[in-house]
């Protein structure tokens, strides 16, 4: 798409609740004007991660062995031995690859959880030559239309970044995250990438960096190493009544579900607009309850933050909400997780 900003007819095609839609283009914008502050200088995008009606080709494997998902995802979310042990359990290897204009796009590897999962796809300049010009960094690249991988039946939302270790070589590496409502464990993903682009601050415009246009597919099988806690529990805040219908917590991600006793009201904003009262409704049952993640070691890592879905049904608010960390956890290294003020010790067997 010529416009980062140009979603409604993209967003009236998905299948997408209006305040999902509103959502993401709104984080679009947001991403698009503030790198966000990561361990490394990062540039988020949104991103579509499931849902995506388009019919994609499938993409040639990679040559030779593929690479552990242990050397792929270690030096992005961690390397100790209780991470490099989650990542050897969980992590599968994909090895997809597609190219286009002098450019490869593979699918490195996968791991995820239940309703969680996090892709990493390398991409090479086949010439040899280093990838980004000089002077040049990731923290404002981002590809042109929606990209990502597909393969959940329901809403999702996710993010995305890229990281360059080595300034100097023909390779950066693109990570996916992506939050599902439905399983995710298992699947045919379709991938779909156009344009390598970043952000000039001067101009405020996507300028192109690379022409192409690359489609992927792979089989997603991993193992779902989330628990599972709670259920019936309730809390109240802001005049709402909360009962949460299910807390899972893995070494990558945490999600909540609960049920608001009464239905959000939606206004008829344009497709790809959030009016102040819708803002203030999605504050209210979604952004506003509170998720605290202690650590073992007192650490407490606050995931209020989290993006998520809310579907009026029957009088009541179907709310989740959830996230990929920014590191693997161990579930021995997890105390506790409250949702909503209540609290559910996290167990080590």
């Amino acid at each position: 798409m010529s416009d980062l900003f140009d979603y409604k007819k993209e967003m009236s095609e998905l299948r997408f609740t209006e305040i999902q839609k509103k959502a993401l283009a709104e984080a679009a914008a947001s991403a698009a004007r503030t790198p966000a502050k990561r361990r490394r200088p990062v540039f988020r995008t949104a991103l579509i991660a499931a849902a995506m009606a388009a019919v994609l080709v499938v993409g040639s494997s990679a040559a030779g062995i593929l690479p552990s998902p242990t050397e792929i995802f270690a030096p992005l979310f961690g390397g100790a031995a209780a991470q490099t042990e989650v990542i050897d359990k969980i992590g599968r290897p994909i090895g997809a690859s597609d190219t286009d204009n002098g450019i490869t796009i593979t699918a490195e590897a996968i791991m995820g959880d239940q309703y969680n999962a996090v892709i990493v796809y390398t991409l090479t300049r086949d010439d040899g030559e280093r990838f980004l010009p000089e002077g040049m960094d990731e923290t404002h690249l981002m590809m042109g239309g929606f990209g990502g991988a597909s393969w959940a039946k329901g809403g999702a939302h996710g993010g995305s970044w890229f990281v360059d270790e080595d300034r100097s070589d023909n390779q950066i590496q693109l990570v996916e995250t992506a939050s599902s409502d439905t399983a995710m464990t298992k699947g045919t993903a379709n991938a779909s990438f156009e344009d390598l682009q970043y952000w000039n601050a001067e101009t405020e415009q996507a300028e192109l960096l690379y022409a192409g246009s690359w489609k992927l597919r792979f089989e997603v099988d991993y193992e779902d190493c989330s628990v599972r806690l709670g259920g019936g529990e309730t809390f109240s805040q802001d005049g709402l009544n909360f009962t949460i219908d299910e807390v899972s917590v893995s070494p990558i991600a945490v999600r909540a579900a609960y049920t608001a006793d009464s239905a959000v009201v939606w206004s008829d904003a344009p497709s790809g607009r959030q009016s102040e009262e819708d803002a203030r409704q999605t504050h209210r049952y979604l952004d506003n309850v509170e998720i605290l993640l202690t650590k073992t070691d007192g650490t407490v890592i606050d995931l209020s933050g989290s993006g998520g879905s809310l579907e009026p049904k029957d009088g009541a608010t179907i709310c989740a909400k959830g996230r990929v960390f920014d590191e693997i956890i161990a579930l021995e290294d997890m105390a506790s997780i409250s949702v909503g003020g209540v609290t559910y010790e996290i167990p080590h067997s």
